[in-house]
């Protein structure tokens, strides 16, 4: 993976919210990987030999009115990540129970307390989906429970599931660099429970869960919608969120016609996250 650049772009956003958060969605459909939240804005990451000079072209909110954007960008070498995220990756906690830390934050005093190297990986607990998640798992029963961590990132949700009792665990992820990355988190908190697969929904197969995790934009939502509902126990979780408050309707009709029942909805700064029961 030494080889691999990235293109990086800084992009100064006014008004910051929901400016940041409506930028980082479209990047990510545009295939942007990496969101490091700033003072000013987003600095965003994409693979070099997934770029191209028409990346932007499709950004709606950089021909807004409504906001002021600016950006410029250059080519990062990956072997300079670690010290890309010291200096912007900050501690998290969530409701007082669960930290989300680098190794070289000091130890926090809570209950759950996650150690996570992001490198260039999605899931540090800052991201609003992210943090709900966490925020899910933290007011369910997981113990004894098998789980899918679907589109797991860092690995970070699948640490906390196993450190709730939950086992097995398997943490599924398309992009090589989250799969190696989670492998490094998932030693590095010493759960025992957790097998990372690279790939995608097409990995589940004969597969069976208690509850299924899933991260993701929701044009991946409603494709793999289908396969989710085929390995979930009867009875089983499901959690979702990578979206918006405005996609609810298309995700909820999904579910249901699967004959997933909703029964709850969390929201942080128009980003949503909703459980579903088999």
């Amino acid at each position: 993976m030494s080889n691999i650049i990235y293109i990086g772009y800084e992009f100064t956003v006014v008004p910051l919210q929901p400016g940041v958060e409506i930028l980082i969605a479209e990047l990510g459909y545009a295939g942007f990987e990496s969101f490091v939240e700033t003072e000013k804005g987003v600095t965003a990451y994409i693979q070099k030999e997934e770029w191209q000079e028409t990346v932007l072209d499709d950004i709606q909110i950089l021909n807004s009115e409504e906001f002021k954007i600016t950006f410029e960008f250059n080519e990062i070498e990956q072997t300079n990540w670690n010290a890309e995220w010291e200096k912007n990756f900050n501690p998290i906690v969530v409701d007082n129970l669960c930290a989300v830390r680098a190794p070289f934050h000091d130890t926090f005093d809570t209950k759950y307390d996650i150690i996570i190297e992001p490198k260039m990986s999605f899931g540090t607990g800052h991201h609003e989906t992210t943090h709900m998640m966490i925020q899910h798992i933290l007011k369910n029963d997981f113990n004894g429970k098998s789980v899918l961590d679907m589109g797991c990132g860092t690995g970070v949700l699948a640490i906390l599931t196993e450190l709730k009792g939950a086992k097995p665990i398997d943490a599924v992820d398309y992009d090589n660099w989250c799969y190696l990355n989670s492998l490094e988190n998932v030693e590095r908190n010493n759960c025992k429970h957790i097998t990372v697969i690279e790939g995608d929904a097409a990995v589940l197969e004969g597969k069976t869960y208690d509850v299924i995790i899933a991260n993701i934009n929701r044009n991946i939502l409603m494709q793999d919608m289908a396969t989710y509902v085929s390995c979930l126990n009867k009875g089983g979780m499901l959690f979702l969120s990578g979206f918006y408050n405005d996609d609810i309707p298309m995700i909820q009709q999904e579910c249901e016609k699967h004959l997933l029942n909703f029964t709850e909805k969390l929201e942080r700064n128009n980003w949503v996250s909703l459980k579903f029961i088999n």
